[in-house]
């Protein structure tokens, strides 16, 4: 969220998701938080889907195509900063693609994009990259166009794990781009002169009090909170009021006595490896792109996962262009590309057989490829009714300093 935004331009029905993953510029970790505070509000979804604004397709006349997505997410020659696989996509296909790195985080995105959504007017792009719970807004509200399958012959490739979600049956809407854990991340050197081990495996062992003040937890409610609901006990994918209170409470708790040092976005990836925490509730790709120095893993009592996803948005003006480009990521072999640079869970079945032909050791990276074990070690936090929106987000913007 940009410091300059203010609470409210922000759309109700979003001010109360916090920070996602991808923040273009990281600052200091005490105002990642300061950040992260002025944005929890209280607020609603919307609960009525109004239907998507007719488009007109343009793709025959203008040979383009205009994705917005978030910063490294896509593999890029660091000589030229050029994207070879989009280059390829031109070369095959002669539809030249406009790339911009523009999500910093979910909320922001939408915000920005909402004022031209409700008038029906072109947003200048053709596909857009919302975070699961998020392409859920935007399918509710009739702001994304049903996908033309026919142009995606590729979706034959999905992982079975994704063809069916609450938000989106069917995938009519919406397919996904990568996905990811949320879970414990760590400096292995670090801890190791902390801990005498060099793996945390437990909830336990990231609330040692020989961490206190050396660790930080993400700003957004539907990242930490289910962490703490599990290792407590409850059910991410069903919990009520005093569950959720539960684990606020012993969140206050570590924040009082001082051993959660902030609350913050990917922020901690730069703080990991300057040494400035040990620890983090973080994202599987960010602590895989950092290297061998540090770790990830789930804790026992079990992590969550997202997903970002590839949806067309109402006005769109090169939909069937746009449809292309997706298929073009379906294919295994490109799909293997993207996994490799970003080290996020790929939804492409074959993606890992491509990537074992290059990369055997990345191919078999249980935070890319994961085992059905792994998986059954995940869950996909439930989604909130608008009450509990309102409710758990006052609660939430408390404890984080708002």
């Amino acid at each position: 969220m940009s410091k300059k935004e203010k609470l409210q331009d922000i759309p109700a029905e979003i001010r109360p998701f916090l920070t996602r993953r991808r923040v273009l510029q990281a600052g200091a970790i005490g105002g990642a938080a300061a950040v992260a505070a002025a944005c929890g509000a209280g607020g609603s979804t919307t609960d009525a889907a109004a239907p998507a604004t007719e488009s007109v397709d343009n793709s025959e006349s203008a040979k383009k195509v205009v994705w917005s997505n978030w910063p490294l997410y896509m593999p890029v020659d660091e000589d030229t900063k050029a994207y070879p696989d989009l280059e390829a996509f031109t070369a095959e296909t002669g539809i030249a693609v406009e790339y911009i790195e523009d999500y910093n985080d979910n909320n922001e995105f939408y915000a920005k994009q909402k004022p031209l959504l409700d008038k029906g007017a072109p947003l200048g792009r053709d596909i857009v990259t919302p975070t699961d719970f998020m392409a859920n807004i935007w399918i509710k509200n009739g702001f994304a166009l049903e996908l033309d399958q026919s142009n995606i012959p590729n979706i034959s490739n999905l992982n079975e794990a994704y063809k069916n979600v609450a938000f989106d049956p069917g995938r009519k809407f919406s397919l996904p781009w990568q996905a990811g854990f949320t879970g414990l991340g760590w400096n292995k050197a670090k801890l190791k002169a902390t801990l005498g081990t060099d793996t945390i495996t437990s909830m336990d062992q990231f609330f040692d009090s020989k961490l206190k003040g050396q660790v930080v937890v993400l700003s957004e409610l539907l990242d930490t909170i289910p962490l703490i609901l599990s290792w407590q006990g409850n059910d991410p994918t069903q919990f009520g009021d005093s569950e959720f209170q539960k684990a606020i409470d012993y969140l206050q708790s570590k924040v009082d006595d001082g051993h959660i040092q902030a609350f913050t976005g990917n922020e901690y990836a730069t703080a990991l490896e300057n040494g400035d925490v040990i620890a983090v509730i973080g994202w599987s790709g960010d602590l895989g792109q950092l290297g061998e120095d540090f770790g990830f893993d789930l804790p026992e009592s079990g992590g969550s996962k997202f997903v970002d996803n590839m949806l067309i948005p109402a006005g769109a003006e090169h939909k069937t262009n746009a449809e292309k480009l997706i298929n073009f990521f379906y294919d295994p072999v490109v799909a293997a590309r993207v996994a490799e640079y970003v080290q996020y869970i790929s939804p492409v079945d074959g993606a890992a057989e491509e990537l074992m032909k290059s990369d055997p050791a990345l191919a078999e990276n249980q935070l890319i490829f994961p085992s059905d074990e792994l998986l059954k070690r995940a869950y996909s936090t439930m989604p909130l009714t608008s009450e509990q929106e309102a409710k758990y987000n006052e609660a939430w913007a408390k404890l984080i300093g708002n």
